[in-house]
């Protein structure tokens, strides 16, 4: 009898051995990556379309083989835009899921509520898509594919002084809201540093929906551009109110306008944004992402589309050139990006912020009534 039961034992034995021989390490035959997005709620169109892009470039690298001679398995939680939930997306990833990596969030308040979280953890996290400058300061364990807010208030600051002659500036902005205030702070310093005035700066709380009384005041001290620092929802009221009170004024605005163009009237024509990049541009990485998206998704991909898509590539590229994905031998082959991508060229600096270009975009009215957007120039940091 114990002869019997030593030599089960000694089969079990055996067959711990051979699946560990076959699985490497004994695990999954996957590499587990996670992505948060905010896929439903009010950016949903920004979330769905970087969602959707990350799962393009994961089985694009399938199809080629795998990641480390495994299959890449992208595992999506949905935030919501709400931070909270970020926070409850990630510790299930980490705890779950045992992903060492996390793209994502996909806005700047669900990122930082996160960043710490994730670096306490040892979790490598890149957002392809949260500008605030204050993102990167958790640790060294994160990074993102995107400029930061900063670069876009300079860009647009810089652009309205130089490029349209302005010297009267107005700000309109979300107090609540991380993204909106830094840049804020951002365009306003850089305005004033070029000679410039800011002569009027109104708030109002996210969720607002009547903007009057503040256009109203704006409207008192007569600027030649008002900056628009929010997502395209918002901006599609504050366009209508703005021009439904008479003020005739250039409006400029970040990243966040992409996806304007769908959702706003005549009134957004002739406002000029700065963004990752414009499908429209004749370039040969653009054009082959944008094909491609197009072929699975039928729609053209917008900017947070590129910057998902190349987070991706630059993350599963770090990994093979590592060896692994542990976060710590990871974080130094993303220190060696150096290679042109769909948003630009990309390096990373000691802060694991990308040092890239952007593109300055004007919404306009098509021959068939449509708007669009229009490329104007491009700004190199």
């Amino acid at each position: 009898m114990n002869k019997k039961v030593l030599t089960l034992g000694a089969l079990v034995v055996v067959l711990a051995v051979i699946i560990f021989l076959l699985t490497g390490r004994g695990g999954s035959d996957t590499l587990k990556i996670g992505t948060i997005m905010s896929t439903s709620g009010p950016v949903s169109h920004f979330g769905s379309q970087c969602r959707d892009a990350i799962q393009l470039a994961v089985d694009e690298f399938n199809a080629k083989g795998g990641v480390l001679g495994k299959q890449v398995e992208l595992i999506v939680e949905d935030d919501e835009k709400n931070p909270e939930k970020t926070m409850n997306a990630l510790i299930k990833l980490a705890t779950k899921d045992k992903v060492k990596v996390v793209l994502g969030a996909l806005t700047s308040d669900c990122t930082l509520a996160i960043t710490k979280e994730a670096q306490q953890r040892g979790i490598l996290l890149f957002t392809p898509t949260s500008t605030s400058d204050a993102v990167t300061d958790a640790g060294d364990l994160i990074f993102r594919s995107c400029f930061k807010d900063s670069f876009q208030g300079e860009v647009m600051a810089q652009y309205a002084v130089e490029t349209l002659g302005a010297s009267k500036a107005a700000v309109l902005y979300d107090m609540n809201n991380d993204y909106s205030t830094g840049l804020t702070k951002s365009f306003e310093e850089t305005f004033a540093a070029f000679g410039g005035t800011v002569v009027a700066s109104e708030a109002y709380a996210g969720g607002d929906k009547d903007f009057n009384a503040q256009i109203t005041k704006i409207k008192a001290v007569d600027p030649e551009v008002l900056f628009l620092p929010d997502y395209y929802n918002t901006i599609a009221l504050i366009t209508k109110q703005v021009r439904n009170q008479g003020l005739d004024v250039t409006m400029l605005g970040p990243d966040g306008w992409d996806e304007l163009v769908g959702q706003a009237g005549k009134e957004a024509v002739g406002g000029f944004y700065c963004n990752h990049y414009s499908p429209d541009a004749d370039d040969p990485e653009v054009e082959a992402f944008v094909r491609k998206f197009k072929e699975r998704y039928n729609i053209t991909p917008n900017a947070l589309a590129a910057l998902g898509y190349d987070a991706a590539y630059i993350a599963l590229e770090a990994i093979e050139r590592a060896g692994t994905d542990d976060p710590q031998t990871l974080k130094e082959a993303l220190m060696e990006t150096g290679k042109k991508y769909v948003t630009g060229y990309i390096t990373f600096d000691e802060e694991h912020n990308p040092v890239k270009s952007t593109t300055i975009l004007k919404v306009i009215q098509g021959a068939d009534g449509k708007l669009a957007t229009e490329y104007v120039g491009m700004v190199n940091p």
